[in-house]
């Protein structure tokens, strides 16, 4: 391996580290610039040098797939730039296709990177993505213990210190009837929600690969510690579409998995932490009492604002119905509902038909049918291996049904929110296309 490719792993693994800390931004004369997008740029950027040096712009197979994708996406949005009303509308759309653009460039250089590298820089990358997760809930942790024994501003201190800081920190619920802030975590993201519907990518994925490690594994009491961890800090959130995405999640790895969920690997972990929180809510019952009662009614303003989204995706299709109303520009089309110029519509899907219409979400459905065709590979690949006695099946096959739990668990929780345009999905789109192309060259002949 050349220093310039451990350079190049290095960008990756950075990437990978900084995908879920959507808060961590500078200011520049030209707008906000996420860590994540200049760690994602840089790689990009050295990847491209690192070809044109070697004079290699061949694609592998599934690298071009993705490039296809992002071809037509593209061709999808900017034939809804002419559906665009309002200067607003343009300076909206130009951001998001930016945005857009350099996600998915991402993605496909990703993708033909690992594909060409070994099944040991995969894991690297893999545990380097897991790892930020657990990094940004630990953050929220200490946000939380912050606000809640001193009063004070987690990321006012930190981010603050790094010229990071401009507004916001912890989020606030509400005020219980005690006069205690009722607050809900969302460390390094912008939003409490954003942060539980992430959380349940490591979850799910963890779970899949705790489950099957053997009895006295050195791994097993630390994994089981830090997905007790990560679903702690997912409660704090506060997040119904969190809790969600995870129950999607747990029905997919029920299918493979389902006999392990009554066994003690499964079942303590999970009383512990039970124990945990019994004995949290006993020591301030009145005060969680409220908050259970206040997050589990369905007539309040917040749970009807989501179902009144999807009512109006209706005039939408009225107005432009093939292509939508132009991509990222949801918020100035309907500020009269609410009353905001920067309102997102708070689900994927509610924002994939108004803005792009028919043609993008039928792209968007293709796009999906690639992801879990590349995951259904990915499965017979493990049984292959299985069958043959290899042992990589052991970790091949828990990613396998890792990946799909993450998948549905992401697209369950983004139906009544919208974490699908950030940079963690993109990342696990680039895992799940790359992962049967380079365990496949294990497969015995």
């Amino acid at each position: 391996m050349t220093r310039g490719s451990r350079t190049i792993d290095a960008m990756l693994f950075a990437t990978a580290f900084v995908v879920t800390w959507t808060k961590v931004r500078f200011s520049t004369p030209l707008g906000d610039v996420f860590v994540s997008d200049l760690a994602a740029s840089l790689f990009v950027v050295a990847v491209l040098a690192s070809r044109l040096y070697a004079r290699d712009w061949s694609l592998p197979r599934t690298a071009a797939l993705a490039a296809g994708f992002f071809g037509i996406f593209m061709a999808v949005f900017l034939v809804g730039f002419y559906n665009l009303e309002t200067a607003a509308d343009r300076d909206l759309f130009v951001r998001g296709l930016v945005k857009f653009a350099v996600h998915f460039a991402f993605v496909v250089v990703a993708v033909a990177y690992l594909t060409r590298r070994s099944a040991r820089l995969y894991w690297q990358t893999l545990a380097w993505f897991l790892a930020g997760f657990v990094a940004n809930a630990v953050y929220g942790i200490l946000q939380l213990g912050f606000a809640e024994v001193a009063g004070r501003n987690l990321d006012e201190l930190v981010l603050g210190t790094f010229g990071l800081y401009e507004r916001g920190g912890i989020g606030v619920f509400g005020v219980a009837a005690s006069g205690a802030n009722v607050y809900r975590t969302n460390a390094l993201t912008l939003d409490s929600n954003n942060l539980s519907v992430m959380l349940c990518v490591p979850v799910v994925m963890g779970l899949a690969f705790y489950l099957r490690l053997p009895r006295g594994h050195r791994l097993r009491t630390p994994a089981a510690l830090v997905l007790a961890f990560l679903v702690l800090v997912m409660l704090t959130t506060l997040s119904r579409s969190g809790l969600l995405g995870l129950a999607a999640g747990l029905l997919v790895l029920a299918i493979p998995y389902h006999h392990l969920f009554l066994r003690p690997r499964f079942l303590v972990p999970v009383g512990a932490l039970g124990l945990v929180l019994l004995g949290v809510v006993a020591a301030r019952a009145e005060f969680f009492r409220e908050v259970f009662e206040a997050r589990t009614q369905t007539s309040g303003s917040s749970t009807q604002l989501h179902f009144e989204f999807y009512a109006l995706i209706k005039p939408a299709f009225e107005d432009h119905p093939l292509f939508g109303m132009g991509l990222n520009t949801f918020a100035t089309y309907y500020e009269f509902l609410t009353g905001r110029e920067d309102y997102g519509p708070h689900s994927y899907y509610v924002a994939l038909l108004t803005e792009t219409g028919v043609v993008g979400a039928l792209v968007f459905a293709a796009w999906l049918v690639l992801l879990f065709r590349r995951l259904a590979d990915l499965r017979r690949l493990g049984r292959r291996l299985a069958e043959a006695g290899d042992r990589l099946a052991d970790r091949v096959r828990p990613l396998a049904w890792g990946l799909a739990a993450a998948l549905v668990a992401t697209l369950a929780a983004n139906v009544f929110y919208l974490t699908m345009q950030m940079y963690y999905f993109f990342f696990l789109a680039v895992l799940i296309l790359a992962a049967p192309a380079v365990f496949s060259r294990r497969e015995p002949v």
